[in-house]
C-alpha cells in the first residue's frame, strides 16, 4: 500500500540573528589567525626591503 504524500515540515527561524552569527564568525577568525610578524627595521631607521623582491 502506498504512503501518501507528506507536506514538508516549516523550519523554525534560526534561533542566532545574522547580526550574532557575523560577530561569532569574526570573532573566530581573530582567535585563529596568528600574529603577524614584526617588521625589521634597518639601521636607517626605514622598513626592510628584503620580502620586496
Amino acid at each position: 500500500m502506498p504512503t501518501p504524500e507528506r507536506d514538508p515540515q516549516p523550519q523554525p527561524p534560526s534561533a542566532l540573528s545574522m547580526k550574532d552569527l557575523l560577530a561569532s564568525c569574526a570573532a573566530a577568525t581573530a582567535v585563529s589567525t596568528p600574529p603577524a610578524e614584526p617588521v625589521e627595521e634597518e639601521p636607517d631607521g626605514l622598513p626592510s626591503r628584503r620580502d620586496a623582491a
